[in-house]
């Protein structure tokens, strides 16, 4: 189940799209913060791999090709995770992943919600924003999908 205040648009200064997940919020979290797996369903930066920074890596376009560069910072206390993406000098946090574990929306231990949030940054032409906004309804599918079937596999 994915859920959405209203189609994206040009005015929007902010995105959010959520999806319950069937698996444990510590696996959707754990999943979400991990740079590598983001190369499976984040459609700007598909193919990820470390940078020679750090903490640093980079990924592809697939609408474009263009590559992009992203860094996580993870509070597993909290089950956020931010994505600072931009430029290999220089990565902003606009993108915020948070987990919601079952127990506080009346679901089973063994379900969450997972929110992407997107901020959108001054300057941004609309076209940019309505493909990142569209982009993101997109991945959250992919992320749900993703985990279940990870976690089907894994149960035999």
């Amino acid at each position: 189940m994915i859920s959405h205040p209203s189609p994206p648009t040009p005015l929007l200064l902010s995105h959010v799209a959520t999806a319950m997940v069937d698996a444990p919020a510590d696996v959707v979290f754990d999943f979400l913060a991990d740079p590598v797996a983001l190369g499976d369903w984040s459609l700007g930066c598909m193919r990820t791999e470390a940078t020679g920074v750090p903490g640093v890596y980079t990924g592809w376009s697939l609408f474009d090709g263009s590559q992009a560069w992203f860094e996580i910072v993870a509070d597993e206390r909290l089950l956020l995770v931010d994505y600072h993406v931009g430029s290999l000098a220089k990565r902003t946090p606009r993108i915020s992943a948070r987990v919601v574990r079952g127990s506080v929306c009346g679901l089973s231990d063994d379900q969450c919600y997972a929110t992407l949030t997107a901020w959108r940054p001054q300057g941004m032409a609309s076209e940019r924003w309505l493909r990142l906004c569209s982009a993101h309804e997109t991945e959250i599918w992919l992320i749900k999908e993703q985990i279940e079937a990870k976690l089907r596999l894994a149960s035999g």
